[in-house]
């Protein structure tokens, strides 16, 4: 099942507080950047995040979730809602990606 345009336009608006958010249609899912460097994407209506360092510390309990078959698994975000914790999210993770 393909991303819904609907559940990307969401989730990209509630990333609005990340400046230099980008993204590449692949196969009708999502890969999301923040200045050049892949830090999720959104795959089947799921926010999947890299299971950074940071990620795990600000995200213990969430579920591990393959992407499509063959990939890494990566972490489900639950907490879509929540502006400011996408924002310190996705900052801590670029910060790991350094």
């Amino acid at each position: 099942m393909a991303s819904s345009r609907e559940y990307f336009d969401f989730i990209i608006d509630q990333l609005s507080l990340v400046d230099g958010i980008t993204s590449r249609k692949m196969m009708g899912e999502y890969i999301l950047y923040c200045d050049g460097r892949i830090f999720g994407g959104i795959y089947d209506d799921r926010f999947l995040v890299k299971p950074t360092k940071s990620a795990l510390a600000k995200m213990p309990e969430a579920k591990r979730e393959l992407p499509y078959d063959g990939a890494k698994e990566m972490l489900l975000v639950e907490d879509v809602e929540n502006r400011e914790f996408l924002k310190d999210l996705v900052s801590s993770i670029l910060s790991d990606l350094k």
